[in-house]
């Protein structure tokens, strides 16, 4: 489910491998979504995945151990700021410029030779360039970069180290 939740693998073959309908894909796929936005409200997604292992752990046991055993690695997505986690849902970012790219190449049924590609590939990606927008939140970059750690989209502030000794 993780994969598909990426967008690494089609939902398609998702289903097929894990044995499953498409719709009940998407049902799950928005549990998970809306048991996170509930775990910003107080309720722990780890319980929303305990709860959901339990309704469904017995018809789908393949999926639910996958998606038991893939747990910290679907929750990661809350240890960045909340403004990042509309660009982090998509993999459209690499995408979408390519996109251009490979429309003008079928158009235009290839570019003679490799330099004449290359130079055709460069000037659309550098005019496109001009087109992308900004990332929600690019304040927060140099915090992501630096390591500040994020909770539930916040920034958690570290106690100082004399702090620490007198709360213990």
């Amino acid at each position: 489910m993780l994969e598909g939740l990426r967008g690494e693998q089609s939902v398609a073959e998702l289903c097929r491998r894990e044995g499953l309908a498409p719709n009940l894909y998407y049902r799950w796929s928005k549990e998970f979504l809306e048991a996170g936005k509930k775990r910003l409200l107080g309720d722990t997604t780890r319980e929303a995945i305990t709860r959901f292992a339990g309704e469904y752990g017995a018809k789908y046991t393949k999926a639910v151990t996958t998606l038991e055993q893939d747990a910290d690695v679907l929750l990661t997505f809350f240890d960045f700021p909340a403004a990042h986690w509309k660009h982090l849902r998509t993999s459209n970012v690499i995408e979408s410029p390519f996109a251009t790219v490979r429309l003008r190449q079928r158009v235009t049924k290839g570019a003679g030779s490799r330099t004449k590609g290359l130079l055709m590939a460069y000037k659309l990606l550098d005019m496109a360039q001009a087109r992308w927008r900004r990332l929600d939140g690019a304040h927060l970059l140099p915090l992501v970069r630096a390591d500040v750690r994020f909770t539930n989209g916040v920034r958690v502030e570290r106690q100082p180290k004399d702090r620490r000794k007198n709360a213990a």
